[in-house]
């Protein structure tokens, strides 16, 4: 009896203790996504919460307001230095000739909701669905299309695209902006181009 006697504010501190570590904030930026047991239970604004300590309920607070960004064809290494991919920027052209394209897409979560639990890896989707996007629309382009005149078309074409699959597989997130950075001949014919041009 000594023993569970003493036992008991021990306990009692452990489950204060315990109770507590439901306690969490969301910032101006967030929005709280409260899971019941695996399951979605409800959305927290920001500020102070509280949910069911772990394992009964978890929260997830993804940035609604921060603007992602997505590099197709390029990496950026550092400043204004960019290092191309060639698997992801070499794409054919309507009339069957190789362009060199790059891109970049902005992105912010719409629906925090479907945004946490209908894809596990965000930035990998985005990424694999813009390239399949920007291949789709180069291809329905011709050449001199993609390297002049239809850069604009091609773009708003893209951003399209790409927010409908995203839509079509209730990713929870909105496109802002699609930007062609660069479409220009592959390099290794680069200087034959140029001599056809100027001829």
């Amino acid at each position: 009896p000594l023993l569970t006697m003493g036992a008991l504010p021990i306990l009692g501190i452990a489950l204060v203790l315990w109770l507590l570590t439901g306690i969490y904030v969301v910032g101006p930026d967030e929005v709280g996504v409260v899971q019941t047991f695996g399951k979605y239970s409800r959305a927290a604004q920001s500020g102070l919460n509280y949910h069911f300590p772990y394992p009964i309920e978890t929260v997830k607070t993804p940035k609604v307001t921060e603007v992602k960004r997505i590099e197709i064809g390029f990496r950026s290494v550092g400043k204004n230095q960019y290092q191309t991919v060639e698997r992801e920027s070499l794409m054919l052209t309507g009339d069957e000739n190789i362009v060199d394209a790059e891109m970049i897409v902005q992105y912010k979560i719409k629906d925090p909701v479907a945004y946490t639990f209908n894809f596990v890896k965000p930035e990998l989707t985005v990424r694999e669905a813009a390239e399949a996007t920007l291949r789709t629309i180069i291809g329905k382009h011709k050449i001199d299309e993609a390297l002049t005149s239809g850069k604009f078309q091609i773009q708003e074409e893209s951003k399209i695209l790409l927010q409908s699959i995203l839509d079509k597989y209730e990713t929870g997130i909105f496109v802002v902006a699609v930007q062609l950075q660069d479409v220009s001949p592959p390099k290794q014919v680069i200087a034959a181009f140029k001599d056809v041009a100027s001829a």
